[in-house]
């Protein structure tokens, strides 16, 4: 009787410093359970311009267990990951970044724990590494405002890292969406979990390939993905603006043609009126355009992604 498999997968964008050592912990951590499980390790290249594709390449010819896939171009690390699922066998897939910040030795522990029964297993960052103060207090605000105003509850500290079930991959595998956050998708999905945490452990190689805009990016996203406050919040500010504004004119009404308590000059308050509500009107519209975007996205039904070359599946 064979042995479950196991998938072990890792988005890689332009680690050509890292990807001997990854590669080396994961298969040093797929030895240690090798007694009860197989595994496969399924790197997805998205489309690093450095020389990471020839690393896979004698990787994948030295052990059959490592595989990879390769993009035609740079789709994202959110579309990689998606990619890697997809592509995925095991009975159980384990997500992990190529830069060693998501160390390999702690995959026995996330297995252990799905052995026990959890379905979701989340690692949980215990501290941040070095960053820069606007990256920390970035990912600070983007938790609290997604706690606040999301649909799915993100917990402080989430991270890719973590081991979904057979069941919640194929569940995982119906998104359409453009626009994801894959970790938003599967706590979405919900399912029995289980929280691993660790510290994260140095980077290796040079500066991280997730760039603060990036990250805003994904923010923005997410956002606009995992919540409808955003939209509504146009709504909120006409029906403030409404009970503010009219209150106010009645008083200016009052003021100027009965009490004269104030004096105020009718094209000051025509101005600093016109301004102020383009202003709101400006607001509403953006917010409405990420909502339009976001549909044209979906609608325009483009695949996720291209595959250039794959090897050893």
């Amino acid at each position: 009787m064979s042995k479950p498999l196991i998938s072990i997968i890792s988005p890689v964008f332009n680690e050509q410093e890292n990807l001997v050592l990854v590669c080396q912990g994961i298969l040093k951590a797929a030895d240690s359970l090798k007694d009860h499980y197989e595994a496969e390790i399924i790197f997805v290249n998205d489309g690093s311009t450095d020389q990471s594709a020839e690393v896979l390449e004698r990787l994948a010819d030295s052990d059959s267990r490592v595989k990879y896939v390769e993009f035609s171009r740079n789709f994202g690390k959110e579309i990689a990951l998606s990619c890697g699922i997809n592509f995925a066998r095991g009975q159980a897939v384990i997500i992990l970044d190529a830069d060693l910040e998501h160390p390999p030795f702690l995959i026995p522990d996330f297995v252990r724990k799905w052995e026990q029964g959890a379905e979701v297993v989340i690692g949980i960052r215990k501290k941040r590494g070095k960053e820069s103060l606007a990256k920390k207090l970035g990912s600070i605000c983007f938790y609290k405002i997604m706690g606040l105003i999301g649909e799915t509850k993100i917990l402080s500290g989430e991270t890719d890292f973590r081991l979904i079930d057979i069941k919640v991959a194929n569940e995982f595998k119906r998104f359409t969406e453009r626009g994801r956050l894959a970790r938003g998708l599967i706590d979405w999905l919900g399912f029995k979990r289980d929280y691993l945490y660790f510290v994260p452990s140095q980077r290796m190689g040079s500066r991280p390939r997730y760039s603060f805009w990036k990250l805003v990016h994904l923010a923005v996203t997410s956002f606009v993905s995992h919540s409808l406050f955003p939209l509504k919040l146009a709504g909120y500010l006409g029906v403030f603006i409404t009970l503010f504004a009219g209150p106010f004119g009645v008083f200016m009404f009052i003021n100027r043609y009965f009490f004269h308590w104030l004096i105020f000059s009718g094209p000051a308050m025509l101005a600093v009126f016109n301004l102020f509500l383009i202003g709101i009107v400006l607001i509403c519209l953006g917010l409405m355009a990420l909502y339009i975007a976001n549909i044209h996205l979906e609608v325009s039904n483009r695949p996720l992604y291209v595959v250039r070359k794959k090897k050893n599946f």
